[in-house]
């Protein structure tokens, strides 16, 4: 590394937020870059480790500690063509990834770890300011063409991929514009939807050709798709929530997370709703029942609507501050960890089953509630009431959806019900049928869809080539 004894003489100093008060009137990004001179400071503390440990927290293999060199020596250049040479949109990652790497950085058994998000997401934004993010078409075709059934970061990944190596590629996306969850679920807070935008006018460049309000297995016909590609690539995510169903669940009020997160999405957008009936916080008691990502986004998108109380609920029991280091590192640890959405005013508890909704008039009320034991079960004597207005249920994701194009093209599935392939291949019990990201690992990080997309190009182009130089 540059600069030996970095970490020794460096503080660990990471990005800032926009006051809440401010952050919470609107719907941009509110994190505040470090300037040049405290990323490379930064930069200098990534050590000259026997074993880079966040090479293993890595999904998609970023060679960090090369970049963090790069950074530091002030090659910001070079910096960028190795972190496009793992990584397709670190411009994604570096807002939305909850950095493993940094959990398993070995400055971490102290508490200080790199900045690598932060480093990471500096490289790509100054590559954009400089113009260094251009097309990069293949120098011949192939002849070959795949059908890519979804357009989220797996999709978006492989679909890349396979264009530079000179092969035909259409994504095929249920809703108007390109991103999945990117641009649906996450909200623009978090992550603002031109950085898609640009990526995706960057493939079109690079000759991908996509095909948006196709809902493949709804209006857009799967046998059709395969018997016209010579490979086809199923990236829909799973998109089947896990629901609470309990008494009063058909109360109005009560609504699954993606159907109250996308429509803000749109409304920032000027997307139409199409008809959707408007699910809107305002002048509400919220509750939002589930205590990851999803149940942040919806009490960041809650408060922003105005809602006049959030409660959180999460059936797990408080995980610690602090992890024991001695017993979890480098793997991701189980510790609290606070939102900055949480930090803007969302009531949170822990241990707590939600066991009867009452309403009156047709509309949900009261949560009838109870504290969890070991096995979720109520604990007697523990039992008290919530008022609720409008309830969001952000349990996480069971599966794929299995109706329509899973079911037509009648593949198999593993015991959890997500589409059954293998990391090697990623080829379905269907010929030439692939698939990847959560459709086929289950629920899981935009890093780790990054990761699954990758390898699936290049098991594709193996498939049709017989052998590829793309990475793994």
């Amino acid at each position: 590394m540059g600069k030996i004894t970095g970490f020794l003489e460096i503080d660990r100093d990471d990005r800032d937020y926009d006051p809440v008060a401010e952050r919470i009137r609107h719907y941009r990004e509110f994190v505040q870059p470090l300037p040049e001179k405290e990323l490379r400071d930064q930069a200098a503390r990534c050590m000259d480790c026997g074993i880079p440990y966040c090479h293993q927290g890595c999904p998609v293999n970023n060679q960090i500690p090369d970049w963090n060199d790069l950074v530091y020596r002030d090659d910001w250049k070079e910096a960028i063509v190795n972190l496009h040479s793992t990584n397709n949109f670190p411009e994604f990652t570096g807002r939305v990834c909850p950095a493993p790497c940094e959990a398993s950085c070995t400055l971490n058994i102290i508490d200080e770890p790199v900045t690598i998000k932060t480093i990471e997401c500096a490289i790509i934004d100054k590559a954009y300011e400089n113009g260094w993010v251009v097309p990069e078409p293949p120098a011949r075709k192939t002849g070959k063409t795949i059908a890519i059934v979804g357009s989220g970061p797996a999709g978006l990944a492989a679909a890349q991929q396979l264009a530079r190596t000179g092969h035909q590629v259409h994504v095929y996306e249920r809703w108007a514009k390109a991103g999945g969850l990117l641009r649906y679920g996450i909200p623009d807070f978090k992550m603002e939807k031109h950085h898609i935008d640009r990526r995706v006018e960057q493939m079109q460049a690079e000759g991908v050709v996509f095909h948006y309000n196709q809902h493949v297995g709804v209006n857009a016909d799967i046998d059709k798709i395969v018997a016209e590609h010579d490979a086809v690539l199923l990236t829909g995510g799973a998109e089947k929530p896990r629901d609470l169903p309990i008494p009063g669940r058909d109360l109005a009020g009560i609504h699954f997370a993606m159907d109250f997160l996308p429509q803000q999405n749109r409304r920032v957008a000027n997307e139409p709703q199409d008809g959707v009936k408007p699910i809107l916080a305002s002048g509400k008691h919220v509750v939002v029942i589930g205590g990851g990502d999803t149940g942040s986004d919806c009490i960041g998108t809650s408060i922003r609507q105005g809602a006049l109380s959030v409660t959180n609920f999460e059936i797990m029991p408080e995980p610690p501050v602090k992890e024991n280091k001695d017993l979890t590192w480098p793997n991701w640890p189980l510790k609290l960890r606070t939102s900055s959405s949480h930090e803007e005013g969302a009531e949170r508890d822990f241990a707590v089953l939600t066991t009867k909704f009452e309403g009156e008039n047709g509309h949900v009320q009261t949560l009838h509630c109870a504290r969890a034991d070991a096995q979720f079960k109520p604990i007697p004597g523990t039992e008290f009431e919530v008022k609720a207005d409008l309830v969001l249920l952000a349990m996480g994701f069971v599966s794929p959806v299995h109706a329509g194009m899973v079911e037509t093209l009648g593949l198999k599935l593993d015991g959890r019900g997500n589409v059954e392939a293998n990391v090697l291949k990623y080829q379905t019990s269907r010929p030439k049928v692939f698939a990847a990201g959560d459709m086929r690992r289950g629920q899981s990080l935009v890093v780790w869809a990054i990761r699954e997309g990758r390898q699936a190009a290049r098991s594709i182009d193996e498939f049709l080539m017989g052998s590829s130089t793309l990475p793994r």
